[in-house]
């Protein structure tokens, strides 16, 4: 949850600090003093763009921190929240809270920290979420759009298994749909590049390079090309080492000579002397060893320069295929290799189109079963989700009115990339998530037609069927902080009594935070906070608001002021005292 937010220079607000226990939070205020401001904090926090116009004038910049706790968080999103605090190298505060912030310069490019560390917005926005959910004006407007009611039904509906399915059946049926559409439009490009790969492959199939096969041939002919200088020299130190092949009594070598010196010390008996005869056994053994690698090298001489030529003549077809293919034969067969398989993927005969066309049609049968278990699951869903909201808007003073959830499909365009043809023949898009088309309806009065949400809601009746959408939505973020905007506005009188109940018991599972206008709403609240002048710190010249928590008599007196104006008169704050009274025990009986 957040339990503190720290405001400096943003708008109206000069330097602010508010502090947020567990359950129901109202801000409220004048109109223009800034009380909005929380909220713009928040969504700065969030990793919304950041709007240098809002640094409060004479100021170089604003500053938004938050402090948060995590303890109250279902397993997994605390699991999720961990994993984006390693991976950004983000620590946690002494009492195990988290500190996010967001400084946005007015002449340069905002900053965003976390755990103190600074991050990119993205990374702060991705914290910010898990334990976040903002609902503002814009956000009503959102829910008019027909991919955000999708998304209301996917959360209540948990379809995360299908829908992975389907995206990993439809990822591959998309590939192979490219493929086959690619090799029929390109077929004539595709078969001269085949032509041209084929020929490139024989030619070095026909010179037949082994690896390594011309760095072998430069030493090879470098021998040949010196081989007698190279026969006289291993010759002559063979036959010092180890003698000519026909000795006579007056040859000596240096194996012989080292053997006669070893046994003329060893005859002796001296131990100095013995000892030297055993170092003249590794002279011997390696004399020796010299020796008949010198006869093995002069052996493998070819017997003239004969086979020089050819040696030539094979370096020659080798520079042919270098010149062209690589810079050595090693790289020729490289890409040689490549070559194959890529030739393997230009195979635009009709053996090979038509095998590609049955894997299309196999992938494309998977996809279509996929999708339509996707849009089983969402059309249960939709009538539970239909009855339940239908339900919260009879507790928000909306007895009559009628909520719809449909499913249906999503047709394809005329020029649709992704055409999808159901097992009903009918042809849909095949999107990222999904082939359906999930509409909300709304009817305000039962009797009347049921109308596309964004046809037949007022914003009082907008701003009531998206509570009434997150009450019934909550379980899926329990232990987060939900922040209302204004979500009451357009709404009075009972209406407005509902809804402060309502807000109060979605505070059984959640932070609520909520900017309200309406005495009705506030009265139900745990803290009461009010953004003025006399909550300021660091005012300056120039007119300041900041935050702070009413107490009971405070209080009344700002029911009293939401009421009718009548803070400071005795009717007003008895009708307020009534309002707050009734209110908290409506509360503790509910």
């Amino acid at each position: 949850m957040l339990s503190e937010i720290r405001i400096e220079s943003l708008g109206a607000i000069s330097t602010a600090t508010a502090e947020f226990d567990r359950g129901f939070t109202v801000l409220t205020g004048e109109t223009g003093t800034g009380k909005t401001m929380v909220v713009t904090g928040l969504h700065l926090l969030g990793g919304a763009r950041a709007d240098a116009s809002r640094v409060r004038s004479g100021a170089n910049r604003a500053v938004v921190e938050g402090r948060f706790t995590t303890t109250e968080l279902a397993a997994d999103v605390a699991a999720l929240v961990d994993e984006i605090l390693d991976s950004s190298g983000a620590e946690r505060d002494d009492d195990g809270s988290v500190i996010a912030a967001r400084s946005v310069s007015r002449d340069g490019p905002s900053r965003a920290y976390l755990g103190g560390r600074s991050v990119p917005a993205k990374s702060l926005s991705g914290f910010t979420t898990e334990l976040l959910t903002l609902h503002g004006q814009n956000d009503q407007l959102r829910l008019m759009r027909p991919e955000e009611q999708r998304a209301a039904l996917d959360r209540f509906a948990d379809v995360e298994a299908p829908l992975k399915k389907y995206r990993a059946a439809r990822d591959d049926w998309a590939a192979a749909r490219r493929d086959l559409i690619d090799r029929r439009q390109r077929a004539r490009e595709l078969a001269q590049e085949a032509d041209r790969l084929k020929f490139s492959l024989d030619e070095i199939d026909a010179v037949a390079p082994e690896p390594g096969e011309d760095n072998a041939l430069v030493d090879d002919i470098r021998r040949l090309s010196e081989l007698d200088a190279l026969r006289e020299a291993a010759q002559t130190a063979r036959t010092a080492l180890s003698g000519p092949d026909d000795p006579s009594p007056e040859d000596l070598s240096a194996s012989h000579g080292v053997a006669h010196a070893k046994a003329a010390l060893e005859s002796t008996g001296d131990a100095a002397l013995v000892s030297l005869a055993e170092q003249l056994n590794e002279a011997v053994a390696v004399i020796a060893s010299v020796g008949g690698e010198l006869g093995s090298f002069l052996s493998g001489l070819p017997g003239d320069a004969s086979a020089l030529e050819s040696k030539l003549a094979r370096q020659a077809e080798l520079r042919t295929l270098t010149r062209k293919y690589a810079p050595d034969v090693d790289g020729v067969l490289a890409w040689a290799r490549e070559s194959r398989e890529r030739l393997d993927q230009l195979d635009v005969s009709e053996e090979a189109l038509t095998g590609l066309e049955r894997k299309v049609e196999e992938l494309q049968r998977k996809v279509v079963a996929a999708a339509a278990e996707l849009t089983k699951a969402r059309t249960k869903a939709a009538k539970g989700l239909s009855k339940a909201v239908t339900a919260e808007l009879a507790g928000l003073a909306m007895a009559d009115a009628d909520f719809t959830v449909s499913v249906g499909p999503l047709p394809a365009r005329a020029d649709d990339s992704a055409p999808l043809t159901l097992a009903s023949g009918e042809v849909v898009h095949a999107g990222h998530d999904g082939v359906d088309n999930v509409e909300f309806g709304f009817a305000a009065h039962r009797g009347t037609d049921i109308l596309p949400l964004n046809k037949s809601a007022s914003g009082g009746e907008l701003s009531r069927v998206m509570l009434a959408l997150e009450v019934v939505l909550a379980a899926s973020a329990e232990g987060t902080t939900m922040v209302f905007d204004e979500v009451d506005a357009g709404v009075g009188g009972r209406a407005a009594v509902q809804i402060g109940r309502r807000l109060a018991r979605l505070a059984d599972t959640h932070q609520v935070i909520v900017v309200t206008h309406l005495p009705q709403v506030a009265a139900y609240a745990d803290v009461h906070l009010v953004v003025d002048s006399a909550g300021a710190k660091g005012a300056g010249k120039a007119k300041a608001s900041g935050v702070r928590r009413l107490d009971d008599d405070e209080r009344v007196a700002e029911l009293a002021r939401m009421l009718a104006g009548l803070g400071e008169s005795d009717s007003g704050r008895a009708h307020a005292r009534e309002l707050l009274d009734a209110a908290q025990k409506d509360r503790a009986e509910t």
